[in-house]
């Protein structure tokens, strides 16, 4: 937690400090802040996706060895071929995950930082009167358990607008993904759900700043598509393949555990 108030007491407190200076209209603000942020972590989000990119281009190749080493008695040499085709395409299948551990930090110490923001009570933006309020266009009075405690007795607008963007998001995310397991995309689509749920009752700045930031992800996912060339990408994993290499420290562990796994069978 030291650590997201760290990134929240020396970056985004004093960048928005900064931003409310010459500009009036704190929505403005939020969005400022938001293009300032994904441009810091557009790098990062880069490198996840060229990952993303290795790991489908060999898919197909993935399915192969998995095709030929079906059962749960091949499960060992199915997971050593699998391993030893990463070794020679030059892919680290752990690659992807570490620029995603990389931005978490900055998304939880946004999710601390809108609802203690002070400079947000009372202002207005479009059809909030509050952004550090629930954005509510339409409530109820009835209590319904379980419901009330978590959703609320309302549906705030920018937290509805971020659920459907995120929806979008997934479905961007996940074309062109063949390899996906069924239950796993049943589960990609519940997430956002789930969200909607979970960020109804907090303030509508930070349903708007994730709304905002999705939007911008998505637009970075195409431009990334239209620039990464995956033609190039493979040829160079099959160039790769051809290349004596040296074996990294997280292969040469993973392979040494398969010994021993092997050994003790």
């Amino acid at each position: 937690l030291s650590l997201f108030l760290w990134l929240n007491e020396y970056f985004v407190i004093p960048i928005f400090d900064f931003l409310s200076k010459y500009i009036g209209n704190a929505g403005i603000v939020i969005l400022l802040l938001t293009l300032i942020i994904k441009l810091v972590l557009a790098p990062v989000q880069f490198k996840s996706y060229i990952s993303q990119a290795k790991m489908r281009i060999l898919a197909p190749d993935i399915k192969a060895i998995n095709d030929k080493y079906q059962g749960q008695e091949n499960a060992m040499v199915r997971s050593q071929k699998t391993m030893e085709l990463y070794k020679k395409a030059g892919v680290n299948p752990m690659s992807g995950c570490v620029p995603m551990l990389l931005m978490m930090p900055l998304l939880i110490a946004m999710f601390r930082f809108f609802p203690s923001c002070i400079q947000l009570r009372g202002e207005s933006f479009l059809w909030v009167h509050d952004l550090s309020a629930p954005d509510a266009i339409f409530s109820w009075d009835a209590q319904i358990p379980f419901i009330t405690n978590y959703f609320g007795n309302h549906v705030s607008l920018f937290c509805l607008l971020m659920t459907v963007t995120n929806i979008i998001y997934t479905k961007v995310s996940m074309s062109g993904s063949s390899n996906q397991m069924p239950g796993m995309k049943w589960m990609m689509y519940l997430m956002p759900v789930m969200f909607l749920v979970f960020f109804n009752n907090y303030a509508s700045g930070l349903s708007y700043y994730y709304f905002v930031s999705l939007l911008i992800t998505i637009l970075q996912t195409f431009a990334f598509r239209k620039f990464v060339d995956e033609e190039k990408v493979l040829a160079k994993l099959k160039e790769n393949q051809k290349k004596p290499r040296k074996k990294s420290g997280f292969m040469a562990r993973l392979e040494e555990a398969q010994k021993r796994q092997e050994a003790l069978m």
